[in-house]
């Protein structure tokens, strides 16, 4: 059997494995190494994994630190084929040597020197002669050598491949001496667990003694704390500086504390009380654009005044405006890894985007002299969508919005954990009301089934972790303002509804982030934005994903971030919507001086990058997925004809949001059976109304097959169908009614059609029979 004959597994078990086991520890050789997961896409109602990104031989150093990746290919290819492939892996990781073969020799690319050269299998490099080439060509230092030869913590769970590069080149800049660093990652790509990777190889390397890790909210504490960086418990302090004494705390290795406790409201700096200027040599800056980037800010004086130690600033959005910069403190990032990159390797969730247009989304204008609900007449202009619970509130589009998230769930999942951004504390407790009203059901079931958390609402805040919570069910939708914008890792969310203007790029893709995660164990892959303020134009801004730009015109020290301010525009300023300093009273319109309706619904897929894929209005939409899924009109009937229950029909549209039932209800169409409505949506055919499909049968000779109380009961199941539609016959429940009661039980109905299968055979034909084909399929 020739050599060109051989399939790429067997030049790979024959030639390449065994050239490269005469050199390095079967231990250290990582063969079919996963790199990413595989990008999820969305297609029709479906999220589709693709292959991952896998590399045939990953060699790495220790068995840990990788130093080369080896592509083979099968003899019909030249050595060299493979060597584009290896040298991509190698960027992705950092990886400085690329091998590729077809079983006759080696091609070798190296990055450090540029140079390419072939080799023959028997003079495959070892891993003491790559140790020692990356050694001699980077030439490192002692501190880098010390770094590197310490592992990962290794747990359940490894670093990914950019994890592992953001640790690296941290670890490697800090060991040059570097003072000051930024690392920037995309949220849900594990920013704490690199921080802790980060730590952890730190303190065991003895490079770092003494380690502060700053946050501005508890919950990222507590969860930092309690989840990634538990390994490191017996070394770690919470910081409390009404409790704390310096002999007290000394001992430890990890510092955790908040900002607003280094400097409380009294401006007092109390943490030179409990440390002196020179006690941490590392300190970690959490979501560093919100505070630290500031000049003036009070977190600014905390990192001034340990200016000795080596001081890290991590965010997945970079601040780089007017009056603010993180890059101008930190430096340029060490490394990014952007949301675009992040979906691409599978690691994130993408998204799809509805877009629901109300009547008065452009525009809403008083009549003259018209009164609000306190009796003040409302000041004569046209209100927009930057105005509703801002300028003005319309309790008509409170109702209306939280129509459109309640049929959402409706249509696809009840128990889907839902975060609803609202304009303020006060819209969202408006909002909160009204879903509490619209699902009634639910929260019989549960009265938390919908909270609001926002940083006033005690009992909201309580239930915090119950919503982040992968195993809790409840509570299941959250209205907020900004308290779940940022830091808070509900890995489950699967809806983000979008009530508040947002003119910030910063809390866009903050906001966006709280969906990102995936959980494919359970069920979520993808997500979904309901916009209502048309926020999701900033996809188009081209700082949505891309480089980081400085703002020309920033000074260090010379110009102050304003406040935000409201107007007739809408809030204004560089992080989004802020309550007002001093409560005002807004006009507030009731429904009858407002009537609000949603006239147009658009649904939208986005590339990682933020360019439209595709959008179409909720029609075309249907159409595209039923037609996707069924392909010709023929193909449909037979599937509608075959399936056990049409309900599963209607449920596969509704997984994909569209909702059968409401679309019905906006074309007038209610009285249509759903066969019907799918068939005139999709095929352009003539639809048949529910009475009309009833009256068919009863005029041809089905029912006459039967007699008595059987032919009696088919009567009423018809009837049935004609008020309610199939679902409502298909299961033996609907024998409970009233109408049936005459009858006797269940059983005894199904009796009179010879038990159980008899009855449902009976139902199946009575389908059959309903659904007589009307030479819709020509």
């Amino acid at each position: 059997m020739g050599k060109k004959s051989l399939t790429e597994e067997d030049i790979k078990l024959r030639y390449i494995t065994p050239a490269i086991t005469a050199k390095w520890k079967v231990e250290h050789i990582f063969m079919e190494k996963k790199i990413t997961d595989g990008r999820v896409n969305i297609k029709g109602n479906m999220a589709v994994r693709e292959n991952p990104k896998k590399a045939d031989y990953v060699l790495c150093y220790r068995g840990y630190y990788p130093l080369a990746i080896v592509e083979a290919k099968d003899n019909k290819q030249l050595p060299s084929f493979g060597l584009q492939q290896a040298k991509t892996y190698c960027q992705m990781m950092d990886v400085k040597f690329a091998y590729s073969s077809n079983g006759d020799e080696f091609v070798e690319f190296d990055f450090l020197t540029g140079q390419e050269r072939s080799l023959p299998l028997a003079d495959f490099p070892s891993e003491d002669e790559l140790w020692e080439r990356l050694e001699r060509e980077v030439k490192l230092s002692t501190e880098e050598i010390q770094i590197i030869n310490q592992p990962f913590y290794t747990g359940k769970n490894s670093p990914r491949y950019y994890q592992q590069v953001a640790i690296d080149r941290t670890l490697d800049a800090i060991a040059r001496g570097q003072q000051r660093l930024l690392l920037v990652m995309a949220t849900g790509t594990g920013k704490t667990f690199t921080a802790f990777q980060i730590v952890y190889r730190l303190i065991k390397s003895n490079l770092k003694k003494k380690i502060l890790y700053l946050a501005d909210r508890n919950i990222l504490v507590d969860q930092s704390i309690i989840q990634d960086f538990n390994p490191l418990a017996k070394v770690i302090h919470k910081v409390d500086f009404s409790k704390d004494k310096p002999a007290q705390i000394s001992a430890y290795q990890v510092y955790f504390a908040l900002y607003q406790q280094m400097v409380g409201n009294d401006d007092v700096p109390h943490f030179q009380e409990l440390f002196e200027p020179e006690f941490f040599d590392l300190i970690i800056v959490d979501e560093c654009h919100r505070g630290s980037a500031k000049e003036e800010s009070q977190w600014r004086r905390v990192l001034e005044y340990f200016q000795t130690a080596t001081q890290i600033g991590m965010t997945a959005t970079p601040k780089e405006t007017k009056y603010v910069s993180s890059t101008n403190y930190f430096g340029d990032p060490v490394y990014t890894y952007s949301l675009n990159q992040g979906i691409n390797d599978g690691f994130l969730a993408p998204f799809r985007v509805i877009e629901p247009r109300m009547n008065v989304s452009d525009g809403w204008r008083p009549i003259k002299g018209q009164l609000d609900y306190y009796g003040q007449e409302i000041p004569d202009r046209i209100y927009n969508n930057t105005d509703y619970d801002y300028n003005i509130v319309l309790e008509d589009r409170i109702r209306e919005v939280a129509a459109q998230i309640t049929e959402y769930l409706k249509a696809t999942d009840r128990m889907a954990k839902t975060i609803v951004f609202c304009a303020s504390e006060d819209a969202a407790e408006r909002m909160r009301a009204e879903l509490a009203r619209q699902n009634a059901d639910m929260l019989a079931l549960n009265p938390d089934y919908v909270v609001r958390i926002t940083g006033s609402d005690v009992y909201g805040k309580s239930k915090l972790n119950y919503f982040i919570s992968v195993r809790e069910r409840f509570p299941v939708i959250a209205t907020t303002s900004e308290l779940l914008s940022t830091g808070v890792d509900a890995k489950m969310t699967k809806v983000i509804a979008i009530d508040k203007s947002i003119a910030s790029m910063t809390l866009f893709k903050q906001i966006v982030g709280r969906g990102t995660r995936i959980r494919e164990e359970a069920g979520k892959t993808n997500f979904t934005i309901i916009d209502f303020r048309g926020v999701t134009r900033l996809f188009a801004d081209p700082a949505w994903d891309g480089p980081i730009e400085r703002v020309p015109g920033f000074t260090p020290g010379q110009v102050k971030e304003p406040p935000a301010t409201y107007g007739p525009e809408g809030p204004q300023g560089t992080d989004g919507p802020e309550e007002p300093k001093e409560p005002r009273i807004v006009p507030f319109v009731r429904p009858d001086g407002c009537k609000v309706v949603t006239v147009n619904k658009t649904i939208s897929i986005y590339d990682p990058g933020g360019k439209l894929l595709k959008q179409e209005n909720i029609i075309d939409y249907t159409k595209a997925n039923i037609l996707g899924q069924y392909g010709d009109l023929a193909k449909f009937i037979r599937t509608w004809s075959e399936a056990d229950k049409k309900e599963a029909i209607g449920e596969a549209l509704a997984s994909q949001g569209i909702s059968l039932e409401k679309l019905k209800h906006d074309m007038n169409m209610d009285e249509v059976d759903d066969y019907d409505f799918i068939c005139h949506v999709a095929y352009d055919q003539k639809p048949l109304t529910r009475r009309e499909r009833a009256e068919g049968v009863k005029k041809r000779d089905f029912l006459h097959r039967f007699k008595d109380a059987a032919r009696e009961v088919l009567e009423i199941l018809l009837d049935k169908y004609m008020n309610l539609g199939i679902k409502e016959i298909e299961t033996t429940t609907v024998l409970k009614l009233a109408e049936f009661q005459k009858f006797g039980t269940p059983g005894n109905i199904a009796k009179l059609f010879g038990g159980n299968k008899g009855y449902k055979e009976t139902v199946r034909e009575l389908a059959k029979e309903i659904y007589k084909n009307e030479d819709k399929a020509g």
